[in-house]
């Protein structure tokens, strides 16, 4: 069985997700954070993230630079919840900061990664049951889920979410800063077209 649970960022995706996962004993990916792993990569690795506008007329080598991540999840012993690993290293944590965030979208934006990491989660299917969220897992990855939910919230209770969650991390940001980055992913997010 496959559950897909879409909708946008900090709406509380994954929150349900986990929830869900754990109490069927499935499976759980976050396909966000394998986004996030593939910026993190980028960042530390000072490979160009173009801009919306820029993407048109951009050339890089991205299949090149993707053919040297690798990402697997791992069920962490104490919480009994999924964590990512990149390169074999737990980046759970790093995946959440907000200079990753402010990049995830223009990464998302980019057709190779959006092309592998589509291949990649449906290839994770193949595992058997399993829950993931994210944008356009129920339209574009599974769209043949046996289960489809698509989940929404307020803005402002989704920037006092992520806002709270990056207090809770130690993370030094403004509401408005969460604000305006979540505005913003979510034009990228809702204008970036389909996997082809």
């Amino acid at each position: 069985m496959i559950i897909a649970i879409d909708g946008y960022s900090s709406c509380g995706k994954s929150t349900v997700a986990k929830a869900l996962a754990k109490k069927l004993s499935l499976s759980y990916i976050d396909s966000g954070a394998m986004y996030r792993a593939v910026t993190l990569f980028f960042l530390r690795n000072n490979i160009p993230i173009p801009l919306p506008e820029e993407l048109d007329h951009f050339s890089y080598d991205y299949p090149n630079a993707l053919n040297k991540i690798h990402i697997s999840f791992k069920v962490n012993p104490q919480t009994r919840l999924s964590e990512i690993y990149l390169n074999d290293k737990n980046v759970e944590e790093e995946i959440r900061t907000m200079h990753v965030s402010e990049n995830v979208s223009h990464v998302s934006a980019i057709k190779e990664v959006r092309r592998r990491m589509v291949a990649l989660q449906q290839m994770m299917s193949r595992l058997g049951n399993l829950v993931m969220d994210g944008r356009d897992i129920g339209t574009t990855v599974f769209p043949m889920a046996d289960i489809k939910i698509f989940m929404q919230a307020n803005e402002e209770v989704r920037a006092q979410r992520r806002f709270k969650e990056l207090q809770l991390k130690g993370t030094k940001v403004t509401i408005d800063e969460v604000r305006a980055n979540l505005k913003s992913r979510d034009k990228e997010d809702s204008s970036r077209s389909k996997v082809r």
